[in-house]
């Protein structure tokens, strides 16, 4: 079994191997030849009555991915039929004869495989940006009120947990008796009726941030942060209502639904892209809401109506948000839920604007406001 070369021309050569269809596992012993007119590796089976003629030019190396002692062939256009060489010597006949043995073979059907790629990335690219809105906003007034408010009380915990910097246990509610109080006097003050499906909560957050977001089933959060930054009563109050604002409107639960729509064809795309992952993404997003310049501006009227009806100075909120901006500037992290939210200047011309010429009463008194101030310095961990 030996190749001589003299000049240009090979002496017969012959070899053996096992081939394998690819549509059974059995391996049939193979008598191997080179075809010189043809320019191609003969393959004889027991019983075929013809051989297979695998041109050189195209016979291409597949990886050995056992011992890496055998060669494994196959033909460049068909992927399932396989050639298992296991003396040395064949091997480097087959390396000397086949010059294209390692190269890659070319992609077949590449304008097919682009245009399938790219409308696989335009359906997913719909599926996230288009239907999945559109479902979430129709179904968002279709959830039971037990159902948001369950997914409500679970993003808190897990808002809670998650920004505990200082262990795993949940960080606390500020709950002290007198600033409890306060801040039901204020609610009551602003939201004398009931303006959601479901009852009505708000919780004060023992955080240093300056921020406030609201979650499916009617919790509204506000961080001791924003209370520490506020100067009046009235600043509070007019972020309360834009956060009641987006309750009213349910963008909490759009966005919850849009998160775990997109999550879950994300999933599918990616592998597993749920469990911790999915709640902590939906976590972060419903506290880092970036709403629409429609729900915002929606959220801001609401807020207005509610000041004025409850007879607090409209333009509190254009106060707050001013001296944010001109105290902190853009810094991230300080004031990223404030400043994060687009027409920012023109969400304070509108508060201002809403300025009417008459004396307005504080939502709180001053002992009042006090107490609300101090809420988090009877909690445990407290400020």
């Amino acid at each position: 079994m030996t190749v001589i070369r003299i000049g240009a021309r090979h002496e017969a050569y012959e070899g053996k191997g096992l081939f394998f269809d690819g549509q059974t596992a059995a391996a049939r012993k193979a008598t191997l030849r080179i075809d010189e007119g043809e320019a191609a590796l003969s393959i004889t089976l027991p019983d075929a009555e013809t051989p297979r003629l695998w041109p050189l030019r195209e016979i291409r190396q597949v990886r050995d991915q056992a011992g890496g002692d055998m060669m494994v062939l196959r033909p460049r256009l068909q992927t399932t039929e396989r050639l298992v060489l296991t003396a040395p010597e064949d091997q480097r006949i087959l390396r000397a004869r086949a010059p294209e043995l390692t190269r890659r073979p070319p992609v077949e059907g590449k304008r097919r495989l682009a245009l399938w790629g790219t409308g696989a990335v335009a359906a997913v690219a719909a599926m996230i940006f288009l239907l999945i809105p559109f479902l979430a906003d129709n179904l968002a007034g279709l959830l039971p009120p037990a159902g948001k408010r369950a997914l409500g009380e679970t993003v808190l915990e897990d808002v809670r947990v998650a920004f505990n910097q200082t262990g795993l246990d949940p960080l606390p509610l500020c709950e002290s008796p007198d600033g409890t109080a306060a801040l039901d006097a204020m609610g009551a003050r602003l939201f004398p009726d009931p303006v959601t499906e479901a009852e009505l909560t708000v919780h004060v957050l023992d955080h240093e941030m300056v921020n406030a977001f609201a979650l499916p089933g009617g919790i509204v959060v506000l961080m001791r942060g924003l209370l520490e930054a506020a100067e009046s009563a009235d600043e509070v109050a007019a972020v309360y209502a834009h956060e009641v604002g987006h309750v009213v409107a349910r963008d909490p639960s759009r966005i919850a639904l849009r998160t775990v729509g997109s999550t879950g064809v994300l999933g599918l795309l990616l592998g597993d892209f749920a469990g911790g992952a999915a709640v902590l993404f939906l976590t972060n997003r419903l506290i880092q809401a970036d709403y629409t310049q429609e729900a915002e501006a929606a959220a801001d009227a609401f807020a207005t109506r509610a000041l004025i009806a409850a007879d607090v100075a409209p333009d509190a909120l254009a106060d707050f948000f001013e001296r944010l901006r001109d105290e902190y500037g853009e810094a991230p992290g300080v004031v990223q839920y404030f400043l994060s939210h687009p027409s920012f200047e023109d969400r304070i011309a509108a508060a201002r604007a809403a300025r009417e010429d008459r004396a307005f009463v504080p939502v709180l008194s001053e002992e009042a406001w006090a107490a609300l101030e101090s809420i988090c310095e009877d909690t445990e961990g407290g400020a």
